[in-house]
């Protein structure tokens, strides 16, 4: 089994382009497994892990509701915003600058074949990385992502997830607010859940900016003990 994680910062990147890219790095790891299969050629799948940004989005998962976005196409680009229909799970929901987005493309097979588990691990990763800012976050008992203030009426989601799987290989991933502009956030009814809000960790922390650096850093230090991966930069 392969733990060696290939990692990737793509920066600020569109994100078609970046759906795109994940779509070829899938494809070469599920192409590799088809031919272990029909040829018994022991070949290794890589694994791999993106960070990026990208210029404001919004995209709608495989089963979401259409009618969560609240934007028609003339205001999307009055606000410079992409709208896009992609094959994760989940609902809708939003991407933009101050943000960070995490695509770990996987093969699941190196680490563990359970989807469930694999969500929590991520949520945990989140969980995780923000109690070292000295939040205390959570899960929303049948609501994927990572949530403060849980079973209140101040419960606010700080970050999302939506994945897609096959053969054990994953793409997507989340998005954690860190120094996200909210108010895109007010075209949608995010992840198809009304009434709840959505926070930033700059936010929650009352400080102008927060450093993204290290929060990617503290994130790939808990991924790294969970997955029990080593990561090289590709």
């Amino acid at each position: 089994m392969n733990k060696t994680v290939k990692l990737e910062d793509l920066g600020s990147k569109d994100f078609k382009a970046t759906w795109d890219y994940q779509e070829k790095l899938f494809k070469a790891i599920l192409d590799t497994k088809i031919k272990n299969r029909r040829e018994d050629a022991g070949l290794q799948t890589d694994n791999h892990f993106l960070f990026v940004e990208h210029p404001h989005v919004y995209t709608l998962g495989k089963s979401g509701d259409l009618s969560n976005l609240l934007l028609s196409e003339s205001q999307l680009i009055e606000k410079g915003a992409t709208f896009y229909k992609i094959n994760r799970g989940g609902d809708i929901t939003y991407h933009g600058p101050g943000q960070i987005v995490g695509y770990p493309i996987l093969d699941l097979d190196n680490f563990f074949t359970d989807i469930h588990k694999y969500l929590r691990f991520l949520e945990e990763c989140m969980i995780l990385t923000l109690a070292e800012y000295g939040l205390k976050t959570e899960r929303s008992p049948g609501e994927t992502g990572v949530w403060l203030d849980v079973g209140t009426p101040f419960a606010r989601k700080i970050c999302a997830l939506g994945v897609r799987a096959s053969r054990w290989v994953t793409m997507h991933g989340f998005a954690l607010n860190v120094n996200a502009d909210l108010g895109y956030f007010d075209n949608i009814i995010p992840c198809g859940i009304r009434g709840k809000a959505v926070t930033s960790l700059n936010v929650e922390l009352g400080i102008d900016k927060v450093d993204e650096t290290e929060v990617k850093q503290k994130i790939l230090k808990h991924f790294k003990v969970l997955f029990e991966a080593e990561f090289t930069n590709s």
